[in-house]
């Protein structure tokens, strides 16, 4: 007789029970930031004894591992779906920025100012390189007639960040510019600091995005 695939009744309380660990852990990280997150203050907030939550996570580190996993395959979702759609460098430019103007939160905590004491297993790494890997594709799509640059000349040795993609040294100057501008709009749109200015932060945006895709070298 095969083993039936279905989830114990054991396992699906442990999944229900770590998925509202992690809604008091967003709750944490969004008053306070993620520095700040303590199991036993999560274990206070539920109702039960600090040693009860290690069973379900070993401590913060594996916490805070469990949302930037979420967080990364959330936007690395995202991101392939579209691409998968034929989104173009615009396309994914816009993905990103909904994703991180849907939960700014989510967004700091991968790109944002590290955790102090925290190190992200390679895992991570392996997603993150996922959404590069979809944005370099858009990259090389648009690279043609793109002339080279002294920037890009050194990408040519050194391209380890970019894995296996075989994009050209233009793309990967590319990639890299539009992953840098475009965050920079980003994390300070989201941190506040176009507050009061009198311009419309999605209008940078999008002009930063069209020198972007427009640049030449």
């Amino acid at each position: 007789m095969a083993k039936s695939d279905a989830a114990t009744p054991r396992e699906r309380y442990r999944a229900q029970v770590r998925t509202e660990i992690k809604q008091h852990a967003w709750e944490q990280i969004a008053t306070a930031g993620a520095s700040a997150l303590s199991l036993n203050a999560i274990a206070k907030r539920m109702g039960v004894s600090g040693p009860a939550l290690y069973r379900y996570y070993a401590g913060r580190d594996e916490l805070i591992t469990e949302l930037i996993r979420d967080a990364y395959r959330s936007l690395a979702d995202a991101v392939h779906a579209a691409a998968g759609t034929g989104a173009d460098l615009a396309g994914l430019a816009h993905v990103l920025r909904d994703w991180a103007l849907a939960d700014p939160q989510r967004y700091f905590l991968i790109y944002g100012t590290p955790v102090p004491g925290y190190h992200a297993p390679e895992e991570i790494t392996g997603i993150s390189q996922e959404i590069m890997a979809d944005l370099l594709t858009a990259c090389t799509a648009l690279e043609p007639d793109a002339p080279a640059t002294p920037f890009a000349a050194h990408l040519a040795g050194h391209r380890d960040w970019a894995g296996d993609h075989p994009a050209p040294p233009e793309a990967l100057h590319r990639a890299l510019a539009f992953w840098t501008r475009l965050h920079g709009v980003l994390s300070l749109e989201l941190a506040g600091h176009f507050t009061g200015m009198g311009f419309d932060p999605a209008q940078l945006f999008r002009a930063e995005l069209d020198d972007l895709v427009a640049r030449r070298g």
